[in-house]
């Protein structure tokens, strides 16, 4: 008894850790200086990494679970409003994950923000996010799970804004914060929905309950029977695909490149998309219920990592093509999902957390090197001036491509195969689509480090002879984040994928187990498949054609668009993405606001309620002000009517 009273301790300190040292920053930054908050804050994460790595995983992998409230703060209609944890595999991962990007982060903010004037904020917002992701994956009950769901909503509303005095920025934050409240709609009115039909919030009554509900039918609309097993995965994936940017809710991500580039990267590796990831896996007990549903997801995230890639080619900004490159790679995630190959998503998650963490930051270096210019076109050369950045650069690119042995190879290519097996509608075009989905990563992965680390500098003079090395506080977060971005994938696709780590965490139906199919007879005949596999001839196509275009040729690129200008005008413009959500997100938003304005506030608040209000009062006082003349006889003749009228009444009753 005291051990699980010890271990609840525990699994609240991993999340208020983080509060804490988000609120010591946050109200007494002013207080405590620069050296204060950054250290209160890397301490309150440190706290919970280390926690979550050396007390709660252990026990997790010793057999230990946990699964209830650890505070109820109120019940309304019959709905308790808890405070609860699920400690299980699932969650133990996503919470090394999390505590140890974000600690990686926060030690490299320490260089990067440190002549920003909002130092103290900054680490109060960073600090505040990894709390909200905490919260979220570590719920036992959907209510926890909005609640930490809108949280990391808030903050990174906040953190994508932080340079509040910048135009794009306050454009950057507005449009995600849109898009996501399109999102989390459909997220509320599929819990919404949960509860109405199986009458509970909580994780393990509505996994037991479900099964019951399968042959269960609604009507949305007269008439049209719908599985409700359907619309709840629909609903809830539209939540997904909000937070995880899938097509079409994608359009915040890449404008998110606004803010500082250590949230760019906690943002994009661990917290935020990979909440729609980790929500799917975690509710696998429903998605195995509705074959539909797996397959609009499988789809939806087909088209993601096909076509985001593509963007990512024509894009000049090296935020930006690691930005179009996390799209992509998330697509591959709900792939997997769809393909109900979760524990390969997760898996992919894991991994692409560390190398995508380490690309942006190594991205983070180069602009701190060149004196934040981003523009790919005015590097080049930078291999000789920042060794250290070049090489982890390197780390994570190749992870990215997936080339074996590095991390990405393990997990992509777990994925692919996954989809290859799978016999679900719309299985076909999404191998098609991952496979050539290879061929486009590589090609811009390698674009990025040839523009900036080759060929010959095309910065201006002054920035050349100012370039160096990052410190040491930029490059050892680099040193740590590239070591599981070759390891992690050889060190864990066997328990993962093959192995029993993830136990009744997630749940698939045996003619859904597509990862059973996969053969696997340890790491290094995976590796040598691999080698002689179609995704790996692809990635290095991919690199070929990188090296022929931008090292060997440099005038081929230009040709190229000039001959194929609808085409490059089509990915530009991002599909006419950004125009529709223009158009009809934030231009509905807008006209509604401006609706409700002239007739909710200028009409019927003003005009009508206080205005007229008024009109209606200045009317009766100038009638009854009549009644108050002065003169005796008025008064006089106005008691004997009244008297006259009262002794009618009672006579005549």
């Amino acid at each position: 008894m005291m051990f699980e009273l010890g271990m609840e301790t525990i699994y609240l300190l991993v999340p208020l850790s983080c509060l804490a040292g988000a609120l010591v920053a946050g109200l007494l930054g002013w207080k405590i200086g620069r050296v204060g908050a950054h250290t209160v804050a890397i301490l309150g994460v440190a706290v919970a990494f280390g926690l979550s790595a050396f007390v709660v995983l252990p026990d997790v992998l010793a057999g230990n679970r946990f699964n209830g409230a650890v505070y109820t703060w109120g019940v309304s209609g019959g709905i308790p409003m808890e405070i609860g944890f699920l400690i299980d595999p699932l969650t133990v991962l996503m919470m090394v994950v999390v505590t140890f990007v974000s600690l990686m982060v926060h030690v490299y903010t320490i260089g990067y923000m440190r002549d920003d004037p909002g130092y103290q904020r900054f680490f109060s917002y960073i600090a505040l996010f990894t709390f909200a992701m905490l919260m979220l994956v570590m719920s036992n009950n959907f209510l926890q799970l909005f609640f930490g769901w809108e949280a990391v909503g808030l903050v990174s509303y906040l953190l994508i804004g932080f340079w509040y005095t910048r135009e794009t920025a306050i454009f950057a934050n507005l449009k995600a914060f849109i898009v996501n409240r399109v999102g989390d709609f459909g997220f509320l009115l599929g819990i919404a929905a949960i509860y109405y039909h199986f009458g509970s919030l909580d994780y393990a009554a509505v996994f037991a309950i479900a099964p019951q509900h399968v042959a269960t039918t609604v009507q949305i609309f007269p008439g049209v029977n719908w599985m409700l097993m359907t619309v709840i995965c629909i609903l809830l994936f539209i939540g997904a695909m909000g937070k995880s940017a899938q097509v079409p809710l994608h359009v915040w991500l890449p404008d998110s490149m606004e803010g500082p580039t250590p949230i760019s990267a906690l943002i994009h590796a661990a917290t935020m998309v990979t909440a729609g990831i980790f929500m799917v896996a975690r509710m696998s007990p429903l998605y195995e219920l509705s074959e539909t549903a797996l397959s609009v997801v499988l789809v939806i995230g087909a088209i993601t990592a096909l076509f985001m890639g593509f963007l990512g080619i024509v894009q000049n900004d090296i935020k930006r093509v690691i930005a179009y490159s996390t799209l992509s790679q998330l697509g591959y995630m709900t792939v997997a999902l769809g393909a109900s190959a979760y524990a390969a998503g997760i898996f992919h998650l894991m991994t692409h957390a560390f190398f995508k963490a380490l690309l942006f930051l190594a991205a983070g270096s180069v602009i701190i090197a060149m004196h934040h210019e981003q523009d790919l076109r005015k590097m080049g050369g930078l291999k000789k001036y920042m060794p250290f950045t070049f090489i982890t650069a390197w780390v994570g690119t190749l992870a990215l491509a997936g080339i074996p042995p590095f991390a990405g190879f393990f997990s992509k290519d777990a994925i692919i195969e996954a989809v290859h097996h799978s016999k679900l509608p719309g299985a076909g075009f999404a191998y098609v689509a991952v496979l050539a989905g290879v061929f486009v990563t590589a090609l811009y992965s390698f674009r990025l480090m040839f523009l900036a680390f080759y060929g010959k500098p095309r910065m201006d003079e002054h920035t050349r002879k100012h370039l160096h090395e990052s410190p040491a506080v930029v490059v050892i977060p680099l040193i740590l984040l590239a070591i599981p971005s070759v390891v992690a994938g050889w060190i864990y696709i066997k328990p993962m994928l093959f192995g029993n780590f993830f136990g009744d965490a997630i749940k698939v139906l045996p003619q859904h187990n597509v990862l059973a199919q996969i053969r696997f007879d340890g790491i290094g005949p995976f590796i040598a498949h691999g080698l002689q596999s179609a995704p790996f001839i692809l990635a290095v196509l991919g690199f070929g054609l990188a090296w022929l275009l931008y090292l060997r040729e440099p005038h081929l690129p230009d040709m190229i668009r000039d001959r194929m200008q609808p085409i490059y005008n089509l990915l530009v413009r991002k599909y006419g993405f950004d125009e529709f959500n223009q158009k009809v997100f934030a231009g509905g938003a807008r006209r509604l606001g401006g609706f409700l304005w002239r007739v909710g506030d200028e009409r019927i608040i003003d005009g009508l309620a206080v205005n007229g209000t008024a009109r209606a009062i200045g009317w009766l006082s100038s009638v009854v002000r009549h009644v108050q003349s002065g003169y005796i006889y008025h008064y006089a003749f106005a008691m004997i009517i009244g008297l006259f009228l009262l002794m009618t009444f009672f006579l005549h009753r």
